[in-house]
């Protein structure tokens, strides 16, 4: 389905039953709401899913120039506000958990849990020119160049090798992601600088990470859960940066039990 809000058209999804406690679910940069497909399934007896794509992927209208995190996270603040959607539980991953963090600290009271998976909240600044290849990579040759070192990073290479039709989906994700809006993202991310305010976000945080995840690793978690009191930490094994798709049923169970804690 599509909606107008915050000047673009926005593609989401809703699944589970009417009444339910809302679960909104945003994904990694160069995927979709697919990302979210074994969760969906798992969750949507006990809860009311909203699963969007973000500016610039999937569905969603893919805007042109640099984007920020406080422009994604305004964008499903309108979107949840078109929705009539006053309170919801939050998970994200990657880039979904940067704008999680965004939006608690600009719209606070709106989440009732913020579920922070493979993602950070610090980038040092060194990072800033691997963004900036990547940003020229895609809009000199496209997506095609950047998948393979994409998957390398996101799977282990076991699961690389047992699941191939999984990893295989989220290529085709990767590859259709719009240029526009993977550079608009690439912008965006490494500019996360919000690690001394995690104080300040009220509601309940569960970190969770895989513990071979290169790109946001185990010490980015841990930083998060010292920086944020009260939260709580889980380590999946045998998992890189995608530890949704890769270890589902561990990952559906830590998000599950901190949902129903």
């Amino acid at each position: 389905m599509k909606t107008r809000a915050n000047g673009i058209d926005i593609n989401y999804e809703i699944h589970g039953k009417e009444g339910a406690p809302w679960l909104t679910l945003s994904h990694s940069l160069a995927c979709s709401v697919r990302m979210w497909d074994p969760q969906i399934a798992a969750l949507k007896d006990s809860y009311r899913i909203l699963a969007f794509d973000t500016r610039g992927h999937g569905g969603s209208e893919a805007t042109k120039g640099a984007y920020t995190l406080e422009l994604l996270a305004d964008d499903l603040f309108f979107l949840l506000k078109e929705l009539k959607i006053s309170a919801t539980h939050y998970c994200g991953l990657s880039m979904g958990g940067m704008i999680g963090q965004t939006f608690a600290l600009k719209y606070p009271g709106v989440f009732q849990t913020l579920t922070l998976a493979d993602t950070t909240s610090r980038y040092p600044a060194e990072a800033w020119p691997l963004w900036q290849e990547r940003i020229k990579t895609a809009e000199a040759k496209g997506m095609e160049p950047l998948a393979q070192p994409t998957l390398e990073r996101w799977f282990t290479e076991p699961f690389r090798k047992s699941s191939p039709a999984v990893v295989d989906s989220v290529r085709k994700l990767i590859v259709s992601t719009p240029v526009a809006g993977y550079a608009g993202c690439c912008n965006a991310i490494p500019k996360i600088n919000l690690t001394a305010r995690l104080k300040e976000i009220k509601c309940p945080i569960l970190v969770i990470v895989g513990a071979d995840d290169p790109g946001t690793p185990v010490s980015m978690a841990k930083e998060m859960h010292d920086n944020a009191p009260g939260s709580k930490l889980v380590i999946l094994p045998s998992a890189a940066h995608l530890a949704n798709l890769e270890q589902p049923e561990g990952f559906t169970k830590a998000l599950r039990g901190f949902l129903g804690g």
